[in-house]
């Protein structure tokens, strides 16, 4: 049977990322996010939100941007796969989790706020984050003014 892992991601930094350096010499990055959904509750007409903590690690030059570029509050769009570890603590008892293994991180715009302090009506094109090891699919697609200029 084919298998297929993919997973597509916004929220907003919870913390700091750490940046730390694996055995082989290779650069990871970890963070976790805030994933916040929000819903009308019917029978009390109020808002009610859930939110959804993740832990994600990014390798290689995107974890080198990732710790010199983002910061907790900090919101992100990652693309990546689960992952799960798993591992035994000193008292023997098995642990696992799940987290995400990020493919891209792309940077969202830091909400700029107006004096009255109020978040901007529109919101401002993302930017994304350089990666310079990523595969040209993983870039960023700029905008296309005439469709029939397209190459398929």
């Amino acid at each position: 049977m084919a298998s297929f892992n993919k997973v597509i991601l916004m929220g907003n930094l919870t913390r700091d990322p750490e940046l730390r350096t694996a055995p082989s010499g290779a650069k990871v990055c970890d963070f976790s996010l805030a994933i916040s959904e929000n819903w009308l509750d019917k029978s009390t007409g109020q808002t009610r939100e859930v939110v959804c903590y993740v832990d994600v690690n990014v390798w290689n030059r995107a974890a080198e941007n990732c710790a010199q570029y983002l910061a907790k509050g900090r919101g992100v769009l990652v693309e990546g796969r689960l992952q799960m570890d798993q591992w035994t603590t000193q008292q023997g008892e098995k642990r696992s989790r799940l987290r995400v293994r990020a493919d891209t991180v792309q940077f969202l715009p830091q909400g700029q706020r107006r004096e009255d302090g109020a978040a901007p009506a529109a919101p401002q094109p993302a930017a994304s984050a350089p990666m310079a090891d990523a595969p040209i699919s993983a870039q960023p697609i700029s905008s296309v003014d005439d469709p029939d200029d397209l190459p398929f």
